[in-house]
């Protein structure tokens, strides 16, 4: 219902509060604003929804095919894959199912994929093949040479992990989910909230904090788990490489996780990586020489044409890995308290069906959550090359000629659809937040040209 950025809080207590607005926490408040009765809220110690882990991924929507047979993970990626297809197709988020390839370069990694092959079965998947050299080759004709084999998974996609995160937030402010921005959760305690802005209070809280819901776990006396922040450091390529790659390309998986990928994105780039390495510091966000020479050494292994193209940007995200091989999900209904930790990269693709098991888990520990309500269905803006954009649609542009006014030209984003971000029910509240909304400052140029631009319609939208 609001958006708040700073002053004071409420002082009327919640039903519930879920701390952080990630895609996790963005799926749960979503999911909990069906239940109109339930006074909630949502609070993130950032200056926008989806500042952590959820907008440094490889925006993948996965099949689980590979997920452990049997696990809580496995069950929740393979029920909210088909769940966030069909919201994206609801509401406009950007997807192409672009498919994956495990590839084999040795043969031990030959070896392993008819093994991958039974896992997925195991998973209900039951769509993969095993494609021998000469297949492979003719799939994707730029991959480097060697390689022996692969296993295709067809119904790996790629998707906009940005406007997913937004849609969430979008629909659950819009259906009544106080979002209180810059409110960072200091001490929890039961019913109470001590955060920066001040105290909140509510019946039950949700601690779907990411890197730091092992330190909120604490404060209630559980050490269920620890997180260790992972990082992964990304390069994104010019969309002139995009011709290069026609599928996901996956390494065999490794234990440290899925490794290194080539894969095109819905913004028309392709991603090289990410490495993985486990720190200390869950703020070590910046990327290492060391880390990028790595990724461009595997990278001239998968696609070695990939390495004479362009540089659009780098950057690197921090997963929140636990000693656990699974998501740590725990219901404490003695303290009205339940804990969404350890959801990796596989949190994007799994974040409805989490968000479904979440209000099971409340329901069963005696929250009361009343009827349920159908969400009026929305359309976000899209920001995918496979769809039309604005500034190629002439009914838009005739309707509103902003639409065809372009103000960042590397990415084609136009004053109508900045105009329409800075307006909308969850406004960014930094120049990046705008960039996840438009693309604008996001191409080859970062800002060079449209920077002064940008900035100036951002800062006269807030006065």
């Amino acid at each position: 219902m609001t958006v708040t950025t700073h002053g004071p809080l409420p002082s009327t207590p919640y039903d519930v509060i879920v701390i952080g607005a990630g895609v996790v926490g963005g799926a749960i408040a979503r999911a909990l604003a069906h239940h109109a009765h339930l006074r909630t809220a949502v609070v993130e110690a950032q200056d926008d929804v989806g500042q952590g882990s959820s907008k440094a991924n490889t925006a993948i929507l996965h099949t689980g095919f590979d997920a452990a047979p049997g696990s809580l993970e496995a069950r929740l990626v393979r029920e909210g894959s088909r769940q966030l297809a069909a919201y994206a197709a609801e509401s406009g988020i950007p997807v192409e199912p672009v498919g994956a390839l495990l590839v084999a370069w040795d043969e031990e990694q030959l070896a392993a994929l008819p093994r991958l092959a039974e896992k997925a079965e195991r998973n209900d998947y039951k769509e993969t093949r095993l494609l021998e050299a000469a297949e492979l080759y003719e799939r994707e004709p730029h991959l480097g040479p060697g390689a022996l084999g692969a296993l295709l998974v067809p119904g790996e996609s790629v998707i906009c992990s940005w406007t997913t995160t937004l849609a969430y937030a979008t629909q659950a402010v819009r259906n009544g989910v106080d979002l209180h921005l810059n409110c960072r959760v200091e001490k929890l305690s039961h019913g109470l909230l001590s955060t920066n802005r001040g105290a909140l209070y509510t019946r039950w809280i949700i601690n779907a904090a990411g890197l730091d819901a092992d330190t909120l776990d604490r404060d209630l006396g559980h050490h269920d788990f620890t997180v260790t922040p992972r990082r992964g450091q990304l390069i994104v390529f010019d969309k002139f490489a995009r011709p290069l790659v026609r599928h996901i390309l996956l390494p065999v998986p490794t234990a440290l996780g899925k490794g290194v990928l080539v894969a095109p994105t819905v913004y028309g780039n392709v991603l090289l990586g990410p490495t993985a390495e486990d720190l200390d510091d869950k703020g070590a966000t910046h990327s290492t020489a060391d880390g990028l020479a790595s990724l461009r050494e595997k990278g001239r292994r998968i696609l070695p044409e990939l390495l004479d193209e362009e540089v659009t940007a780098v950057y690197a995200g921090l997963r929140a890995a636990t000693e656990h091989d699974d998501y740590r999900i725990t219901p404490h209904p003695e303290q009205a308290y339940l804990t969404v930790g350890g959801i990796r990269s596989t949190g994007l693709t799994a974040s409805l069906a989490i968000a479904e098991y979440v209000l099971e888990q409340l329901a069963a520990s005696g929250l009361e959550l009343g009827p349920s309500r159908e969400l009026e269905p929305m359309r976000m803006p899209n920001l995918g090359e496979a769809f039309p954009r604005p500034y190629q649609r002439p009914d838009l542009i005739t309707a509103d000629p902003e639409y065809g006014t372009l103000v960042c030209h590397c990415e084609r984003v136009s004053r109508g659809e900045i105009r329409d971000a800075l307006a909308s029910t969850v406004p960014p509240g930094s120049l990046d937040g705008l960039r996840r909304r438009t693309r604008a400052r996001g191409g080859r140029c970062q800002g060079f040209y449209c920077g002064a631009a940008v900035r100036q319609l951002f800062e006269e939208a807030r006065g």
